[in-house]
């Protein structure tokens, strides 16, 4: 097996995700950053400089150049699906980020396309790599806490300019075809993919939304979804318009023996609740391994050894996600 650090090819810069992951590659031995392609020349500038990568304003100019081993997609959620179906038909590794998809049919087609090429398909989620949520999710499914019967997730904040993020990035999150949505769709879909992996396939889906914020920016500032399962229930909320950090980012995962409250980034605790402990108490997390340490090593890992993604960022876990925010997306649009 080859210890020769992967090539990776950047798909597009305009999702701003991309700046967290590029220090990941400069600093792995086993993944390494070998061009970018995007069609905005300040950001094709802006990786040059930073990183003295080659950068093009064509995606097929950086493939007839460049030797890959796999691309990482950070491009509007619409252009992102089309972006690696190219690559997967080349028979390329691809790490796509979150939520996999404009559309579900977009999403059914990469997998397919994965499939049939034989090839890795990772989906990124910034919170697979919190040590204490990737602790909670394992011990939950070995049934830790018991049967499940319900999970919540909260993403939430001021929105996405309140945040800082770039013009590039704002862009085509207010676009309701190149995102998918608005807030139900970059951000209800944290929870539906918790939910997937935590508790399947839902029996039922009910969805609300609208713009609540004084400005509207043309598409759902606030949603929520609830998944109705046979043994209980799970709730995805996104909010663009929440003051303050309350709440935000906030995970439980209840069990028929144990509750489990998982805090927000990387410093986060783990907190379970149970009969002897009903007040709670902190769970001491161990440090991950190396290959699910940040989403560059576990893409290089599995890449290598041919493993399927760790359960919230396998492709069929996005899937199933992007099912729910459809129909989700389906009933905004009727109301």
């Amino acid at each position: 097996m080859t210890t020769q650090p992967l090539r990776i090819g950047i798909l597009g810069l305009i999702h701003d995700h991309v700046w967290d992951h590029l220090p990941q590659l400069q600093h792995s031995d086993n993944a390494e950053l070998v061009a970018a392609f995007d069609t905005n020349q300040p950001l094709r500038e802006r990786i040059q400089g930073e990183y003295g990568c080659p950068a093009y304003s064509s995606e097929d100019e950086l493939f007839d150049n460049h030797e890959l081993d796999g691309v990482y997609i950070f491009s509007s959620n619409q252009q992102g699906a089309e972006l690696a179906l190219k690559a997967l038909n080349r028979g390329l590794p691809v790490m796509i980020e979150k939520p996999m998809a404009a559309n579900f049919a977009q999403a059914e087609q990469m997998l397919e396309t994965a499939r049939a090429q034989g090839v890795c398909l990772m989906v990124n989620w910034p919170f697979a790599w919190w040590p204490q949520m990737q602790h909670a999710v394992n011990s939950a499914l070995t049934g830790e806490i018991g049967d499940l019967w319900q999970v919540k997730y909260r993403a939430a904040h001021a929105g996405p300019k309140e945040l800082g993020c770039s013009d590039y990035f704002c862009e085509w999150l207010f676009d309701p075809e190149r995102n998918g949505g608005g807030a139900m769709m970059d951000y209800c879909c944290y929870g539906c993919v918790l939910a997937s992996c935590l508790m399947g396939t839902p029996a039922s889906i009910l969805a609300s939304g609208g713009a609540y914020r004084p400005e509207p920016l043309g598409v759902e500032d606030n949603a929520i979804i609830v998944m109705n399962y046979p043994q209980g229930i799970a709730t995805a909320e996104g909010s663009w318009s929440q003051v303050g950090k309350l709440t935000a980012y906030a995970t439980a995962i209840y069990g028929t023996q144990g509750t489990y409250i998982v805090e927000p980034q990387k410093k986060g605790r783990l907190m379970l609740a149970n009969a002897d402990q009903p007040e709670g108490a902190e769970v001491k997390v161990q440090c991950p391994v190396l290959s699910l340490q940040t989403a560059t090593e576990h893409f290089a890992h599995c890449v290598r050894t041919g493993e399927t993604p760790w359960g919230l960022c396998a492709p069929e876990t996005s899937l199933q996600a992007q099912r729910i925010l459809e129909a989700g997306m389906q009933q905004l649009k009727q109301r």
